[in-house]
């Protein structure tokens, strides 16, 4: 048992078991993830993620290193931008997850390097890459400062950190996001993917999660030089971007 403790959803628990908890959510929900992410999110999923994937500065050739890529939604934009000279890594902490994805990428005849990767503790040197990317994955990591630190070490001088993330929304919108999120997503997981224990953890891990200026705070204490966020969908979730000079 761990004297510190941690947030999983709503509940606290030790921090030596949370990794444990999160796992058990994403081996649950890994093989309706995309579904459910569509149904979530209304199919907005993908317009986030395309706009984090189209205002990346990159170029052909570069090193991409996607964290808790998951089911390969940004890698396989990644591997477009950069090309065949590129290199681009899809990497998750859940197995279940991983295997989703590298076989959906492998189905789309995309053949990239993936590794079952802690982000606390990235298997990456120093300075390789020039861009890395983390969406909707950050929230459920245990040290978010130590995961930060990491990012910033495997990123080359002049590289990018993409964060795309659940954030606050706008106010006047709050009762009825709280109202979709705490009564209709357990409903939804529970009608699609069998699962309203793990849907209404992902729904409390959202508010759990830093608003836009304490993460940007989070950044800059990672290490990082420049840090702004860009807004989507009334706040719903916020693009954090972190350079390193």
């Amino acid at each position: 048992m761990s004297d510190h403790k941690t947030h999983f959803g709503f509940s606290t628990v030790d921090e030596d078991e949370k990794a444990g908890k999160v796992a058990e959510v994403f081996h649950s929900v890994a093989k309706n993830y995309d579904i459910m992410n569509d149904v979530m999110s209304g199919g907005l999923h993908r317009v986030w993620k395309h706009f984090t994937i189209s205002t990346a500065r990159l170029k052909k050739g570069d090193k991409v290193l996607d964290i808790a890529g998951g089911t390969g939604d940004l890698s396989r934009g990644w591997a477009k931008r950069v090309g065949k000279e590129g290199e681009v890594w899809l990497t998750d902490i859940n197995s279940s997850m991983l295997t989703v994805g590298r076989d959906r990428l492998l189905n789309e005849g995309l053949i990239l390097p993936v590794s079952l990767a802690d982000a606390e503790k990235l298997p990456f040197p120093d300075n390789y890459f020039n861009l890395v990317s983390v969406a909707f994955g950050l929230r459920n990591m245990t040290h978010k400062d130590a995961a930060l630190k990491e990012m910033y070490r495997v990123l080359k001088p002049g590289g990018t950190l993409l964060v795309l993330e659940f954030s606050k929304v706008y106010k006047p919108l709050s009762g009825a996001y709280d109202l979709y999120s705490f009564k209709l997503l357990p409903v939804m997981g529970k009608l699609i993917a069998k699962d309203a224990d793990s849907y209404q953890y992902l729904a409390e891990s959202i508010r759990m999660h830093p608003d836009q200026e304490t993460l940007k705070q989070m950044m800059l204490e990672a290490g990082f030089d420049s840090v702004d966020y860009h807004n989507m969908s009334a706040g719903i979730v916020a693009l954090h971007k972190g350079v390193k000079f």
